[in-house]
């Protein structure tokens, strides 16, 4: 082989090995999974809710897309959906049973923001603690 063929082999073959990298490294992310995350923060529902009401984006800069603890007495379910303490919105993966309706209890999810119309501070990919 000539020397101008093996430099282009083997830059093309660096073309690819780079771009396989950029696209499985940098690129494709794998999405978080919340239950193997600490939380960054474990407080009640109510001191969450009345920290959003009091500053909304000084809560932001504090909650916004972190892992989150909350405590609290479940006042709404439907299926996949929860409220804690009617302030809180909870989103899970799966549904949930009815029989927890009414109970205290911990849960772990990512804030996503806080809904000014319906004033509630919203969770996503929540799982239960206990």
């Amino acid at each position: 082989m000539n020397r101008k063929k093996c430099v282009w082999i083997i830059g093309i073959a660096l073309l690819i090995i780079c771009g396989a990298y950029l696209y499985n490294g940098v690129l494709y992310k794998e999405a978080r999974n919340i239950a193997e995350e600490k939380p960054a923060f474990r407080l009640s529902s109510l001191q969450l809710l009345s920290n959003y009401k009091a500053n909304m984006s000084v809560s932001d800069s504090s909650y916004l897309n972190k892992t989150l603890e909350i405590s609290g007495k479940v006042t709404q379910i439907s299926d996949s959906l929860l409220t804690l303490d009617s302030g809180i919105s909870c989103s899970f993966a799966k549904n949930l049973a009815p029989d927890i309706h009414g109970k205290e209890i911990t849960l772990k999810g990512r804030c996503i923001g806080f809904d000014e119309l319906m004033e509630e501070v919203k969770l996503d990919q929540c799982i239960l603690i206990q």
